[in-house]
């Protein structure tokens, strides 16, 4: 049975912005693949570092995400038209020639570029995120040819709701008064006005998200636009390799900051639900998108909009996530750790607070007291306060229950004959949690720490190094030491551990004190 969604993407061509990025890449991945009788697909892309679009596309063909494509279909390749450019820019900096031929030529935009730096300034999220998007729409209304265009949000735009619906609703403010605003105000004067812009807002990313699909919303329905949020994305499940990522954010990090022993603790709610999809199940529910709303017999009255969550079906708890974690980096340790992976999830603030300050910030001032008294470079306060940031931004998620309705996600299958279904899989159900914690695993070590399998028994030997002095650490500093004390200025305490007899006599520190005349 041939491929209906392949068949309805026949010829045409598709524009893509944040081609770069995570979502990008695997979107362009697959539709190569699973699409092949796409028209072409135009990436915009920014010089980064002194390389041009064109080379770091070059660059992009060459990382395992594109092994099945070079070993199997290496003539759709050229299919891919880099196109140097930039959201930050009118018209998106794209030379007037190539964008002619893009008014021209192109049916179906998605809208990925953004900054996905949760800490960033407002200013920059505004810039990036809702000004930029204000300029993919300002060129998708001259294409003349567009049937479809998908912006990509998140899931978690909405704090001010307990359920969030597969609609767009008003925003708290009217997002051009915002960006007028922003356009006078000086860095500092948005800096010290944040708090009370953002509100419930934990972050820039998603204030400035919740504005950018007031702006696609009003673009409907001239525009055939659509809003797709996905919750926390995670390695690919299957395509086109298991545990594809290729960046630290969001659970991938916290596992390897934690399976390096850097991360000793997190604020965390354990038996709240770990909302997360993995990119290849997203990427399938977006390329499915313009072919479903395109299949519908009538236009819908509201702007199409997809909530790419787990929603109600999910079970999978943090807590459980991190055991699998932990289990996994044990069975699959990094190499160079700096100690021991023993940290704990806490959902205490005080007491994750106390925990940071003796697991964290001391130990990272002591290492750099030892670099510094060794001549060496001191990095790890710095490293520190890069986690702190960063644990901070990730515990918005993992403090509060999010619930979401997806329906018209689960809806997208349905209309998919049962070639479609195996090639643009959906079903989050089928996911085993601990063999996909275990591939993401896997994942961040070859493909962002690019450590290799084969030296996981050098890696062994060091965890098992690393385990025994946190043994003897841990018993002195937690029990030895506090019981030293205790023995040396209270009597009781003596007169009770002397009865534990040779036990007691031979304990190092305590023993000397109990019986002094061994």
């Amino acid at each position: 049975m041939k491929s209906e969604v392949n068949e309805w993407y026949r010829g045409r061509n598709v524009f893509v912005t944040g081609a770069s990025g995570l979502m990008g890449k695997v979107l362009i991945e697959k539709i190569l693949y699973s699409v092949p009788d796409v028209g072409c697909v135009y990436a915009l892309v920014r010089s980064k570092r002194g390389k041009t679009p064109e080379s770091r596309i070059e660059d992009m063909w060459k990382l395992p995400l594109f092994s099945r494509i070079r070993e199997e279909k290496p003539h759709v390749m050229k299919k891919l038209i880099p196109v140097s450019g930039d959201i930050m820019n009118d018209n998106l900096g794209i030379d007037s020639k190539l964008l002619e031929q893009i008014y021209d030529e192109v049916s179906v935009v998605f809208h990925f570029a953004a900054s996905l730096r949760l800490e960033a300034p407002l200013k920059e999220g505004l810039e990036m995120n809702t000004r930029g998007t204000m300029r993919v729409l300002d060129v998708a209304k001259r294409i003349k040819n567009l049937v479809s265009f998908v912006h990509l949000s998140t899931a978690f735009c909405y704090p001010d709701y307990v359920r969030m619906a597969e609609k767009v609703h008003d925003p708290p403010v009217n997002p051009h008064e915002v960006l007028r605003a922003a356009t006078w105000l000086t860095d500092e004067q948005v800096k010290l006005l944040t708090p009370s812009i953002l509100q419930k807002h934990a972050n820039s990313y998603t204030y400035s998200k919740r504005l950018a699909e007031a702006l696609v919303k009003e673009h409907y329905p001239e525009l055939p636009v659509s809003v797709v949020r996905p919750s926390i994305v995670t390695p690919s499940y299957k395509e086109p390799l298991q545990g594809w990522v290729d960046n630290l954010n969001g659970p991938i990090g916290l596992m390897v900051g934690a399976g390096k022993g850097v991360i000793r603790s997190m604020y965390c709610i354990g038996h709240y639900h770990a909302e997360v999809i993995p990119v290849d199940i997203a990427i399938n529910a977006i390329i499915v998108i313009p072919y479903y709303i395109n299949s519908q017999s009538e236009r819908s009255p509201e702007i199409p909009v997809f909530n790419l969550t787990s929603g109600d079906d999910r079970t999978t708890t943090w807590k459980e996530v991190l055991d699998v974690g932990k289990a996994t980096a044990r069975k699959y340790p990094f190499e160079g750790p700096l100690w021991y992976p023993g940290g704990n999830i806490r959902h205490n603030k005080f007491i994750h607070d106390l925990c940071v300050l003796f697991f964290h910030i001391l130990p990272a001032y002591l290492i750099d007291f030892l670099m510094l008294i060794f001549g060496q470079k001191r990095f790890m306060v710095r490293i520190q306060n890069r986690i702190s940031v960063g644990l901070e931004v990730l515990q918005y998620f993992t403090t509060r229950e999010w619930w979401f309705d997806t329906n018209n996600f689960k809806a997208l299958s349905t209309i998919l004959n049962p070639t479609d279904i195996k090639t643009f899989s959906m079903d989050l159900n089928i996911i085993e949690v601990e063999p996909y914690i275990e591939s993401c695993l896997i994942g961040g070590k070859l493909y962002c720490l690019k450590e290799k399998l084969e030296n996981l028994p050098k890696a062994r030997l060091q965890n098992n190094i690393l385990f025994v002095l946190d043994t003897l650490v841990s018993a002195f500093l937690f029990y030895l030491l506090p019981l030293y004390i205790l023995v040396s200025y209270f009597e009781p305490f003596r007169m009770l551990l002397s009865y534990g007899g040779p036990f007691v006599r031979y304990l190092p520190l305590v023993g000397k004190v109990v019986f002094p005349e061994a």
